[in-house]
């Protein structure tokens, strides 16, 4: 798979006759090893390893109802009081991050109320924060760290 623009992990992969699968350590099991999976298993290794989110808080492909829609969150960090904090969308490498991803997960936003949202190829990563009481989202420079949001 592609080197991203994130740390390299020793991240478990399996081979057999047909298809390639990677561990997901959240859900504990084995995925289809995807681009875009490529890009979520490695980003959250990153957020627990360097950025320090516990990961008995984060779920991964979230289920929620948005518009009468079943939709899936890539990414959902939780604070310890269970409310969502970031709500991460993950795209594979030859995805370009445009406006149009941006509002994919502003829009998951409108459901999980999460005070960050972050879009990620694993090569670009785009964090923002959110204001409830403006509903706007302000660009940071970086994500930070699990500390810095409780």
């Amino acid at each position: 798979m592609e080197k991203l623009n994130l740390p390299q992990y020793g991240l478990n992969i399996k081979t057999d006759a047909q298809n390639k699968y990677i561990f997901d350590i959240i859900r504990k099991k084995f995925l289809v090893l995807t681009p875009e999976e490529w890009v979520r298993q490695n980003f959250v290794h990153f957020l627990i390893n360097d950025l320090h989110y516990p990961q008995s808080l984060i779920a991964t492909e979230n289920g929620l109802k948005l518009f009468n829609t079943q939709k899936r969150a890539d990414i959902v960090i939780y604070g310890r009081d269970m409310k969502p904090l970031v709500v991460v969308e993950c795209k594979a490498t030859d995805v370009t991050i445009t406006q149009e991803t941006f509002n994919q997960v502003a829009r998951y936003n409108i459901n999980f109320k999460a005070r960050l949202v972050i879009v990620t190829n694993g090569m670009k990563h785009y964090c923002a924060r959110f204001d409830a009481a403006s509903s706007r989202y302000t660009f940071l420079n970086e994500i930070p760290d699990y500390s810095q949001l409780i």
